[in-house]
């Protein structure tokens, strides 16, 4: 199934079909980088709003491996004797609904979890999936953004530190290998991408890489730069995905349509290469941000990946801030 045909609040992972970065006005008129900002303050409440009683959808992959979509980004799960490892853990409201999909999956207990980085909508669930039995792995620097108060200012939003429960023990900074339930897990990180603490998670037997939020599957990405994320670092990260994958490699995105392959990959890239592009030229010729969003960089891109919570404004914005 294409991204174009599936409904939007299930597409988008996020279930957001009410809240979102709005991109006109009520005359029809684009608003301001200022007025979309406005618009998207409430964005974390409404997504956690949304969480609370957006359903899961289970997919089937191969290995013993499937997505949940539904609840943040989307969420890998190896199942197997050694018990549930799931890849990032939703928003904690979800927990019900979590709860009914998993144990759709088996009966073994939730032992294992890997955060890909540390927003809210991948590691909010920790606290709850800990008290379960999951221990918790990551890069060193989501234990660091969870551990203290964060601010992501493109949201205008402060996240106050994560209780004990939900803090990574174990951590790493390059890359990490796990044997788990027969399966061999190759943790990667980016470096810089999305955020500074992103990292891909490869089943090597069954060939499926989760890509994290370095790749949204058909929908512009949101990029952190308040905590080290970058238009180059989330190319970058695009494009070591890309490296590692063959035609037969399934490939989760962090959002958006959760079974991916490498050609849709190689698109979302190319896409941000042109845009980044487009708004780079514009910028070098003395535009404001105001003048360059007016300009519309994104709009040969806009029917296909603009049309969900960060729209043509936002983004124009994002890719501005990195070059």
């Amino acid at each position: 199934m294409t991204p174009a045909d599936h409904p939007v609040a299930s597409r988008q992972g996020f279930c957001l079909c009410c809240g979102g970065s709005a991109t006109f006005a009520p005359d029809g008129s684009w608003l301001t980088p200022h007025q979309v900002f406005t618009e998207a303050r409430g964005i974390v409440d409404t997504i956690r709003a949304a969480a609370a009683t957006a359903p899961i959808q289970v997919h089937t992959l191969r290995g013993n491996v499937s997505v949940l979509e539904g609840s943040g980004g989307n969420i890998a799960v190896l199942t197997g004797p050694d018990g549930k490892l799931l890849v990032d853990a939703g928003i904690g409201v979800s927990r019900p609904q979590l709860t009914k999909a998993l144990a759709s999956l088996g009966p073994e207990p939730i032992t294992h979890l890997i955060n890909t980085h540390w927003h809210f909508d991948h590691a909010d669930g920790n606290e709850w999936l800990h008290a379960e039995g999951a221990a918790i792995l990551a890069h060193e620097n989501t234990r660091k953004h969870l551990i203290a108060a964060q601010r992501v200012e493109d949201w205008n939003f402060d996240f106050p530190a994560s209780p004990p429960g939900a803090i990574p023990a174990d951590v790493f900074a390059t890359d990490r290998s796990v044997q788990l339930n027969r399966s061999t897990l190759a943790l990667k990180y980016y470096g810089p991408a999305h955020t500074d603490s992103d990292i891909s998670v490869t089943f090597a037997e069954a060939d499926i890489v989760h890509a994290a939020d370095i790749y949204w599957n058909g929908i512009y990405p949101f990029i952190d730069y308040s905590t080290g994320g970058s238009i180059d670092g989330t190319i970058r990260g695009a494009e070591a995905t890309l490296a590692v994958t063959t035609d037969k490699t399934i490939i989760i995105p962090g959002h958006g349509q959760p079974v991916s392959n490498r050609a849709e990959l190689q698109a979302y890239r190319d896409m941000l290469v042109a845009i980044r592009d487009n708004v780079a030229a514009l910028k070098r010729q003395g535009r404001s941000l105001e003048e360059i969003v007016a300009a519309k960089p994104t709009a040969a891109y806009d029917a296909k990946w603009g049309q969900f919570v960060i729209g043509p404004a936002l983004f124009t914005k994002l890719v501005y801030e990195g070059v």
